[in-house]
């Protein structure tokens, strides 16, 4: 076709010649996978009493969110060393693969401004909503009693599925889920399943989402794109998959190799996903998760606080991470302790990380080199004759201390948290 080139041709002899293809295609689709799973286990559980277990709902939510992330980081990984070192131009000239890298200068920077129009547009109605708080006016705040922004779409989805049984399907006797509307079900005395309300809160944090995963697609897809050349360097082929800088000299080639990409896109990818399992976490623990009273009433963990405190900034830090930390920082001398100290050594954790992102270049080096200094002055000099680490290696450490460090403060807070209150 005119858009296609030589459409797939050489697509399928890339995949029986490189596992790195292989191995790229199929992180991206278990990932995604992963990622659906983790929506489907609360909305349609497949057990009758996992939905009354609300630490063991949250839990598998952010497990399957937490892989699904690293695979698909993954999946950029092993589709830039697939580029560097298994891609062959001559095998493919004119079909699809060649005409989206001919394309890539085009395809990069739509995304890129898209990233910037998605940042200012999402994160910036907070900002608005913190600054009309604090003057007071909350008349001029965008929620659901102010300037409303109704996710109207995601209510017609909604509605059409509860309705669904009398009108597209008249045989099924129930609605797909009772997350998209219907009756309360209960088991025990707590709520399992009830139809989740969406509002001005839910329709600005679902435009953080897109902006924070359109930026860590803009980073993965730009590593892949520009894995064998760019402008800067030509010559990316012929150095790898990584490859150290040279700082400001030669116009500065710092973060432009195929894992430089990998590790900008796995502090990306754990943005994202940290605000998805801090909405869910907040989200189903106003609106959803509670007790039924005997007379049918509801009493939901944090009361419906979700509407009103997650549309601004300081709602976020106020009464998310600070008022539900409490549970965590108070936990020593409980049976939930472990959590206390695992919070306490993995926010140390994560802090230790930064020691190694936010070095300066040879300042270990010449640290180490004055403490050999001191041993052969006092004549202590051992035979061997330590390096300190290069800037690829200090950032693959810093990268992994920083991950786990954050994802085990945060597992330790939704879990001293939930075990306390679910």
């Amino acid at each position: 076709g005119p858009f296609t080139g030589e459409g797939h041709k050489g697509l399928y002899e890339i995949l029986t010649t490189s596992w790195h293809a292989q191995l790229a295609i199929n992180l991206a689709l278990m990932g995604s996978l992963s990622i659906i799973v983790a929506h489907h286990m609360y909305s349609m559980p497949p057990y009758p009493y996992i939905a009354t277990d609300y630490p063991t709902q949250l839990s598998l939510f952010t497990h399957h969110m937490w892989i699904g992330g690293f695979l698909i980081v993954g999946a950029g990984a092993h589709a830039s060393i697939f580029m560097v070192r298994d891609y062959v131009p001559a095998n493919n000239v004119n079909n699809l693969l060649d005409r989206v890298l001919r394309h890539r200068d085009a395809i990069i920077s739509h995304l890129n401004w898209v990233c910037i129009f998605l940042g200012f547009h999402s994160f910036g109605l907070y900002v608005h909503n913190d600054t009309m708080r604090a003057f007071g006016r909350p008349q001029d705040m965008f929620s659901d009693t102010g300037i409303q922004l109704q996710p109207v779409f995601a209510q017609w989805v909604q509605n059409i599925h509860a309705l669904a049984p009398g009108g597209t399907a008249p045989h099924a006797l129930a609605s797909v889920s009772p997350v998209f509307g219907g009756d309360i079900v209960a088991v025990g005395g707590k709520v399992a399943m009830m139809p989740i309300v969406l509002g001005t809160a839910d329709f600005m944090v679902h435009h953080i989402h897109a902006f924070t995963i359109h930026v860590t697609v803009l980073i993965l897809l730009k590593g892949v794109l520009f894995a064998r050349s760019s402008r800067l360097v030509p010559d990316k082929s012929e150095l790898g998959f990584r490859f150290p800088c040279d700082g400001p000299g030669r116009g500065g080639t710092c973060q432009v190799s195929g894992w430089d990409h990998v590790f900008l896109g796995l502090f990306w990818m754990y943005n994202s996903l940290s605000i998805v399992i801090f909405h869910f976490s907040w989200k189903m623990q106003s609106d959803v998760w509670g007790t039924v009273g005997s007379d049918g009433t509801v009493s939901h963990i944090t009361s419906g606080n979700f509407a009103q405190s997650a549309i601004t900034i300081n709602g976020w830090l106020r009464d998310f991470l600070w008022a539900q930390a409490s549970q965590v920082i108070s936990s020593y001398g409980s049976a939930l302790s472990a959590y206390g100290l695992l919070f306490l050594g993995a926010h140390f954790v994560w802090a230790f990380s930064l020691m190694f992102l936010f070095s300066g270049r040879g300042y270990w080096q010449e640290l180490i080199e004055s403490i050999v200094w001191a041993h052969n002055k006092l004549k202590l000099a051992p035979a061997i004759q330590p390096r300190a680490l290069s800037i690829t290696q200090g950032r693959a450490v810093g990268v992994a201390h920083y991950l786990l460090g954050g994802i085990a403060t945060t597992w330790a807070f939704f879990l001293a948290r939930i075990i306390s209150v679910g």
